[in-house]
This record gives C-alpha cells, structure tokens and sequence, in this order.
C-alpha cells in the first residue's frame, strides 16, 4: 500500500489507542506512548502506527510527502467540545465592571451578558458572523484544533437562532475544522419573557426546535441550567423534548450555584455535563455511573475570577469521564487557546499531562459523538494529528501562553506549517 504521507523519527507520539469510549480514572492516563514512533497516512485515513522502520508492505516514493519529527510530539488532532463560536461583538466593557466587583448574573440580571451579545448578534448579518467565526477557527486550527463544537444562544429568537446555526454549517462546509453543532436555545431568558419564561419555552419547543430539525442544524442541545436562568424542572422538559426531536442532550450544569445539574445529567443520559464548578459529590457520582462526560472549562473560572475550579480530581477519582474545553465566548471566556485551557486544567486543577492529552482528544472526542472517527491515532481512523515543536508532553503543558503547533493535518492533508494555516 502506498502512504501519501509518512511522520517519521518522532520523539513521542502519543496514539491513545484503545476503546473508542470515554476513558476514566486510571485510563486517563495509559496514552499509548510510543518512541521512536512512524505514522502512515493515505488519503483521508491513518494506515499505521509504528515504532522505528516501516514495514515494507507500505509503499513509499517520490510523490509521498515525508515530515520529520524528531524532537517533535505528535498526538491527535485535539478538539474543543465546548464552544459559542458564532456571535456578534464583545465584551470588554464589562472588564471595568469585573475589576469593581461586579458578579456573572448581576451583570446578566441588568441587561449585560449574553444579552449584551444577543442585541449585536441580532444586528449582525450572515456574512459578518460568518467572517468573525471564520477568523477564530483559522486561530483554532492553528493551535492544534481539527474538530469543534459550536453553540447557538445568542438568538433567543427563531430567525436568529437558525441564524447561527445555518452560519455553523456553511463553515463547516468550508473550512478544514470539523463542526458540531448544537441547539442552545435556552441560554438565557429575553428580557421580554422575564415574568413569563414558560412563554419562552413553548417558543423554544414549539418552534425553534421543529426548524432545527427541518434544516438538520444541530447534532445536541443544551440548556443553561443555572439560578436565575432555567431551574432544574425546566430544563428537564426542554432536554426531553429536543430528544424527541433527534437531539443529544448537553448541559452548562451546576457552573455557579448547586442547582442539581450534574443530578439531572445522569437521570436524562445526557452525553455531557458542562462547567461543574460547583457541582455536589453525589452528582459526579450519579455521573460516573451513567457515563456523563465531565467537559470542564478552567479557562473560565479564571477568566471570571472567581477563585474556584471543577474538582477534576475527584471526579477522575470517582470513574467521571473528563472531557476540557475553552468554553470560547465574547465574555465569560474569550479566548480561542486550548493550549492555554490544557495549561490551566492541570496548575489549577491538578491534572497530569497525560490526563490532560486524554480530555481533548479521545474524551472530547467521545462528548461530541465523534470517537469512532477521531481521537486517537489508530489504523483507519481519520488523518486528524497535531505535531507539536516539542520534546515530550509534558513541556507543552509547563511552558504555558504560548502556540508550540508546528504542523497540523487534517482529514490527510496539511493544513498548518511552522504554525500558521495554508491553503490546501
């Protein structure tokens, strides 16, 4: 068999071959490391993974593209399970009102937020949501990205919600990165609907979601199940609904206050629970029994400065799957970095590398419905790798704030050299 690409001479190429499911507790931390490794590509799919010398059943000659690696870490092509990618404007207004105490949900209660961001996503026209998605997934892709999740949310009305969603598709049609979309109709309640949010969510049911299904925009749905935005009851009936509808369920779960979030994951067969800051022991066990995905997002927690992060050790401890994610958004999280993420879920939340490596690449894989395709580098999976200008994991993890991408392929083609995307 002919290889169009051969990645040989890597100093650490970690597979995590096994199971195409969520790992947990010690899995987490059996990478499948190889020294010395090789990696065959032909076409859109990997056709070995080796020590040392190919064998000499696959084939190469002048037009296979060889890639050094040595002093080079390759993994799988990481992938970001937790995003609000299309929306309008930003947020750093509210930097001023953070820095004299303002907290999350005052801000959102007064008008600000995510309803800040609806008004300007409501303002905006296709092509510029489209532009200003397009600009962060080429920043993604650069810094070791293959495939994303993106959230609606910043609608809060059919036409708008559809919006977003149909602007996720048109990039997924056209951009290397791979997008997942998800309906998150319930973000947060209209101002309008205030003092009557049951009338929001007959909207949400009854007519948002027979159109997200007509035009087959979203994979998921979410809801944020949060004080003052939609109480454990409410999201229930919206989750089951949108199954009904062909919708996986998520939830932005138990980020601020212990509402029961994590509880409900479980009890529903949500593919994930997201954020978690704040969620009880008998949620992550309820969890960990139903195989909930743990998507943690760190870089939040210390974007709003709140002093407290997911308990990813006792979650790991408990048999919870954890996934991370950079949570990007105009506000509470606005950064595109995974790197950053990967730094900050193990200084703050005490995750090895090799725990780390397994969240955004098989794990994430595994919350956004992709595992048997991506996450890890496996004869017949997809071409999807990143090789990082790196001696070994763990450096990637310890030398923090900065892009160590040297190339990215996706789907078998380069997509990133020295760090920055081509065209291909």
């Amino acid at each position: 068999m002919r290889a169009d690409i051969v990645i040989k001479n890597i100093s650490q190429l970690i597979t995590l071959r096994g199971e195409n499911k969520p790992r947990t507790c010690k899995e987490m931390s059996q990478i499948g490391l190889i020294e010395d490794g090789v990696v065959a590509i032909k076409e859109d799919k990997i056709i070995y993974v080796g020590q040392g010398e190919l064998p000499s059943e696959i084939v190469v000659d002048d037009d296979t593209m060889i890639i050094n690696a040595d002093g080079k870490t390759v993994t799988p092509g990481l992938v970001d399970p937790h995003t609000h990618l299309v929306h309008g404007g930003s947020r750093e207004n509210e930097l001023d009102m953070k820095l004299k105490g303002a907290k999350y949900l005052d801000i959102l209660k007064a008008g600000g937020g995510i309803h800040s961001t609806v008004r300007a996503t409501k303002a905006a026209s296709f092509e510029e949501l489209f532009n200003k998605a397009l600009k962060s997934i080429d920043t993604m892709l650069e810094l070791g990205l293959t495939t994303i999740e993106a959230k609606s949310g910043y609608g809060l009305d059919t036409e708008n919600e559809l919006k977003q969603l149909r602007v996720a598709k048109t990039l997924n049609e056209n951009h290397p990165i791979d997008i997942v979309s998800t309906f998150l109709g319930a973000h947060a309640i209209p101002m309008e609907y205030k003092e009557n949010v049951e009338d929001f969510i007959d909207i949400i049911i009854n007519d948002m979601m027979p159109q997200v299904q007509k035009e087959n925009l979203a994979e998921f749905c979410d809801v944020f199940c949060e004080e003052g935005v939609f109480t454990v009851e409410q999201t229930r009936k919206i989750l089951n609904t949108a199954k009904q509808y062909g919708m996986k369920p998520k939830i932005h779960a138990d980020e601020i206050e212990p509402l029961g979030g994590a509880e409900l994951a479980a009890e529903i067969g949500a593919v994930s629970a997201d954020h978690l800051v704040a969620a009880s022991e008998q949620g992550m066990k309820m969890m960990a029994d139903k195989g909930v995905i743990a998507d943690l997002l760190p870089a939040t927690s210390f974007n709003l400065g709140i002093g407290k992060f997911a308990n990813a050790r006792k979650m790991i401890e408990e048999g919870v799957p954890v996934a991370l994610s950079t949570d990007y958004n105009p506000g509470s999280c606005p950064t595109e970095n995974i790197q950053l993420v990967m730094s900050l879920a193990s200084l703050k939340m005490k995750m090895t590398p090799e725990e780390v490596i397994t969240a955004v690449t098989i794990n994430s894989a595994c919350s956004v419905g992709r595992q048997d395709e991506i996450g890890s580098i496996m004869i017949g999976k997809k071409a999807d790798l990143a090789i990082f200008d790196s001696h070994n994991l763990s450096y990637i993890i310890y030398h923090f704030g900065i892009n160590h991408i040297d190339k990215v392929i996706k789907n078998g083609k380069l997509v990133v050299d020295n760090g920055k995307k081509i065209n291909v």
